[in-house]
Formats: C-alpha cells, structure tokens, sequence
C-alpha cells in the first residue's frame, strides 16, 4: 500500500488507507519514515544554501521543502484519522518555515529577531512532542522533545556554518544532523508498529 504514497502528495489525507485490512513490513515502513526524515534534512540543507547564497532556485527549493510536511501527513493518514493527519502537518510545516525565518533573520545579522524566531522554533519543538505523545503512549514526550532540541541545534549550527563560509564544519555537521535524523526515524517507527501490531508485519 506505500509503494506509491508519492502519488497523494496533493491530497495526503485519504482515509481509505487507514484500513485494518492495509498492512505493511516493518522494513517497509522503516524505509518509508527513514526516507521522509532524509528528504526533510537534505531539502533543508538545500533551502538554507539558496537563501544563504540568495539564489534563485530558493523559492523552487523552499517548495519542495514544504513538501515534506504534506508527506508526512500522508504517512500518519495510514494508521491516523484526517484531524491528526492534518494537525501533524502543519506542525511539521511550521517547524520548517520558522527554521527557513531564523536563517534570513541570521543572514540579515538581527540578533533580537534570531532570538525571537529561535524561541517560537523551541515552542514548536515542544508542540511536536505533546502532541505525538498524545496520539500514542509509545511515544515519550520527554525523548520526543530531546531529540527536537538536538536537531535544532544541529540544524542551526549547520545555518551557521553555510552563513560564515566554514564548508567542512558544514558537511562534517550534516553527518551528524543525518545520524540523529535516522535515529528519530527508527523511534517513530519503532512507536507505529507497537501501536499497530496487526498493521505492521515483522517478515
């Protein structure tokens, strides 16, 4: 049924795929959310690199990044109904749009504004992890928000490694952003096949 979860990006949120009758791998599902997480920290990396530079692919780069968060979307729509499909989206897609907002605050040297951006960014982080901890108990709210924390962190200091030029601290950062990122790939993999253990097979 994932195979071709690229065909609903404009329309992410079809409930007849949160179906008991829709199962999945849990190697398919891992190389699902595995995928999204990988898209997400390489299009951001592309979106800080064109505003960084003022490229004029940013706005193009920007709406693929934006993309992500429908996608995610529709992986939740396969085991969520509509409402938390769509709330997890649009958290998704305020984590990146704050992020993108904190880069050109940067690029612009506006340290009120970075500082003002940077906390709504935490703010967002802390949303993520209430909410995700709300929808399933396999999800920790505590690790959850540890883990935001440290990809914020992560990303910011990559911003500002591309921002000051410094290339090998950039690349040598996006090793470690792509490291941390499988890892929350696996946590919430691992919380959809506790949740859904008639829904996601073990062969």
């Amino acid at each position: 049924m994932y195979n071709n979860y690229n065909d609903y990006y404009d329309d992410p949120y079809q409930s007849y795929r949160n179906s008991p009758h829709n199962k999945i791998s849990l190697l398919e599902l891992n190389n699902v959310i595995r995928q999204l997480w990988e898209e997400h920290i390489n299009w951001t990396r592309l979106a800080i690199i064109s505003i960084a530079n003022g490229s004029p692919d940013t706005q193009s780069v920007s709406n693929r990044l934006l993309r992500n968060a429908a996608d995610f979307g529709n992986l939740f729509a396969n085991f969520y109904n509509h409402a938390i499909a769509q709330e997890f989206s649009k958290l998704i897609r305020d984590h990146l749009t704050i992020a993108a907002d904190l880069v050109v605050a940067a690029k612009k040297q506006d340290n009120n504004a970075v500082v003002d951006i940077d906390k709504k960014w935490h703010k967002n982080a802390d949303d993520i992890a209430n909410f995700l901890s709300s929808i399933n108990p396999n999800w920790n709210r505590s690790e959850i928000q540890k883990m935001m924390y440290n990809h914020l962190s992560l990303t910011k200091a990559e911003a500002v490694a591309i921002l000051t030029n410094k290339y090998e601290e950039g690349i040598a950062l996006f090793d470690e952003i792509e490291g941390q990122a499988l890892m929350m790939a696996d946590s919430y993999m691992e919380g959809i096949a506790k949740q859904f253990p008639n829904r996601v097979m073990n062969h």
